[in-house]
Parts: structure tokens; sequence; C-alpha cells
């Protein structure tokens, strides 16, 4: 029996992975070569700036979808590399045109550059602040969140009030542009934003970062870790029995969602050409939620595909629609909380069972049958590389 489940699931693995290269195959070919065949500059430019929307849903689908961490503050990570981004742009074109400091600081009467943007002044330290900065506050956060067992609603409230206090925070700040934001950009790395080639660029380079990404995401998933993770979700107390911090898990997570993000928000600012506290704060941080929700968090492309159909159906109602997008949006939102709790990426699964149970269909012939259902902590003993014995074998043992 052991021999037979054995071939079953290295039979599996290797359908999953020939799967998973077909899928990114398919993906590729959409992205790199469909899209910008069949879609305008401008619809072009527009889905890249899906695709920003689609990396952070990927970092919040592994840490709400696979971790039960509901991450309503995604907006701080998303903000801070945009800023960080936006910093080095101004700077570096106001050295093209011989400016000690951007625009509109001029115009603000700023004279000398502040100290904070100093250091973005260089590339090289702006991207690696852009990788590192949010995931070291998503740290300091997480380590100071989840080792005091704040979860659940508590945990949704306090990064919530995280995003609010960030807009509230930039929207006073005149050396990062106030309310309006930062804007007007004229090259990114040397390169000019006004030549569609370039703005091409940025798609291909918003696409590649969006395959890697998901394909980290699934790697993750498929991991030791990603079982592990699943564990804490749905037995923490049984996990930390078993010798194991849920707190360092969840912290692990919480940190690659925030590093997703940041890079997503260092993409969209030159994509979109502004980056302003509204951009960041409590509402694009619940759009961020909506788009997972409605896609199937606990799925890999369930993100994706909700955060890239909920954005372009946004804006393409509400060229015809302007005042009745909301609603719509509340309602779909309401309908798959409601009734399709594993969003629109469990509705063939459901259909699927559904038929199986009304016309009687026989299970998948490969499929072994198991001997007994076992306990989420027995499980969690086993994935996390220790042994497991059934509780029927642990009796059978005793009475020998």
């Amino acid at each position: 029996m052991t021999s037979l489940v054995s071939s079953w699931q290295r039979a599996r693995r290797e359908r999953s992975s020939l799967t998973t290269l077909a899928g990114f195959a398919v993906a590729a070919i959409l992205l790199f070569a469909v899209a910008p065949a069949v879609l305008s500059d401008f619809r072009l430019n527009l889905l890249a700036k899906f695709l920003c929307f689609a990396i952070v849903a990927v970092g919040i689908g592994l840490a709400w979808g696979r971790g039960g961490m509901l991450t309503l503050g995604q907006g701080v990570f998303f903000g801070l590399g945009a800023y960080i981004m936006a910093m080095h742009m101004q700077m570096a074109d106001a050295a093209r045109l011989g400016q000690d400091v951007p625009g509109f600081m001029q115009i603000a009467g700023i004279r000398h550059l502040p100290t904070l943007w100093q250091p973005f002044a260089s590339a090289p330290v702006a991207l690696v602040g852009i990788l590192v900065v949010p995931g070291l506050v998503a740290a300091v956060l997480g380590y100071g969140v989840f080792k005091r067992r704040v979860k659940g609603a508590y945990f949704a409230i306090l990064s919530q009030a995280l995003a609010a206090a960030m807009a509230i925070l930039l929207t006073g700040q005149q050396m990062l542009g106030g309310f309006t934001g930062l804007s007007d950009f004229r090259a990114f790395f040397g390169f000019k934003l006004s030549d569609p080639a370039n703005r091409q660029m940025l798609f291909f380079i918003a696409s590649g970062t969006l395959l890697v990404v998901v394909a980290i995401v699934r790697q993750l998933m498929h991991s030791r870790y990603g079982e592990l993770l699943v564990a804490v979700r749905d037995q923490e107390e049984r996990v930390r029995f078993l010798g194991y911090d849920p707190a360092d898990v969840k912290i692990l997570a919480y940190v690659v969602a925030a590093f997703f993000a940041g890079i997503a928000g260092a993409l969209f600012t030159p994509i979109v050409g502004i980056i302003s506290p509204a951009d960041i704060g409590v509402v694009p941080s619940i759009a961020f939620l909506i788009g997972v929700a409605i896609g199937g968090r606990t799925t890999l492309l369930g993100p994706v595909l909700g955060a890239i159909g909920v954005a372009w159906a946004q804006t393409t109602l509400s060229e015809q629609f302007p005042s009745g997008w909301t609603y719509l949006q509340g309602i779909l939102f309401i309908v798959v909380v409601g009734f399709i709790p594993a969003g629109l990426a469990g509705v063939w699964p459901m259909a699927k069972g559904f038929w199986q149970s009304r016309f009687g269909m026989p299970p998948t012939p490969d499929a072994p049958v198991p001997a007994s259902k076992t306990d989420p902590a027995d499980v969690g003993e086993s994935l996390v590389g220790g042994t497991f014995t059934a509780p029927d074998e642990e009796e059978k043992v005793e009475s020998r």
C-alpha cells in the first residue's frame, strides 16, 4: 500500500510540474506576445498598472489565503517602494536639468535637498532601498505584533490603522509633495518615459516580475514551509506544542508579502506617472484585498486573476457608469464572500463536486483511497519533518 501511495504521489507531482510549466508558458505568450500585438499603447500601459496590483495580490494570497493574516495595510509597503522610486526619479530629472532640488521643492521654497532624499540620489541605493525597506519595516511590525500573539480582527484593524496613519503623515510632508504627491517624471533610469518603446519596456518588466513572483509563491506553497504555514492557520496552538513558534512562520509570510508590495509600488510609479497618499491609504489597501477575495485567496492564480479582473472591470465600467461601479463592486464582494468563499477560482471545483455527487460519478481511478482520516496536528508533525503514526496504528501497537 505504501509503494502504491508513493508512486501515485510521484506521478501526481510530475503531472503538476508539467501543468505548471505549461501554464507559465501560456502566460508568457499572452503577456509578451499577444497583449502588445492586440492592445493600444494606452491599454497596454493600463494593463501594466493592473499587473502591479496583481503582484501585491500574490503576496496577500500568501499571507491571508495560506497564513490566515487579514492584511488590510499593504498600502504601507506599496507606498514605501513607490515613494523611494519617485524620489530617485525626481532627483535624476533635477540632475539632468542642472538643478539642486526638484522643481516642486523650488515652488515650495525648499532650497536644499532634505536629508531623507540624499541617499536615494544613487540608483543602486534606491534599488536596495526598494528591496529592503518594505521588508524590514514589515519584519519590525510583524515581530511586535505576532510575538504578542495579536491575530484575527485585532491584527486587521491594526494593519488598517497603519495604512491610514501613513497616508495622513505623507499628506502633511511638503518635502514629499503633500497631498498631491510626486509626479512629472521624465525618465526611468535614463530611459525617456515619453518614448512608447520605453513604456512597452515597463510593461515587459512588470510582466516578468509578476511571473517571477508567482513562481516564488508557488515554490513556497509546495514546500514544507507552505504546509507549516497552513498548519499555523488552521491549528496554531497545536503547531506551538510541536515545538515551532507560529510567530516566526507568520513573520516570514508577512515580510514576503511586504517585499512584493514594495516592488509593485516601485513599478507603479513610472508606469502611472504619479504617486500620492491617495494611492496608499485605507481605500487602496481594501481594494487590493477585494481583488484577492473575489479571485480566490487560497489558490495560486486566484489573486492574480481577481486583481486584474476587478481593476479592469472598474476602469471599463466606471467609464460607462461612473456612479454605479462602487455598488456593483460591493455586491460582487458580498456574493463571493457569502456564497463562494473560495472565490471565482473555486467555482469549477464546486461545480465538479456537485456534478459528481448528483450523478454518482466514481472517484479518479488512479487516486488511492486513504486508509484513515488523520488529525491536523499529526499532519503538522509529519510535514515539519517528524514521524507520524496514525491513531489506528497506535491502538494496534498498544494491543500487541
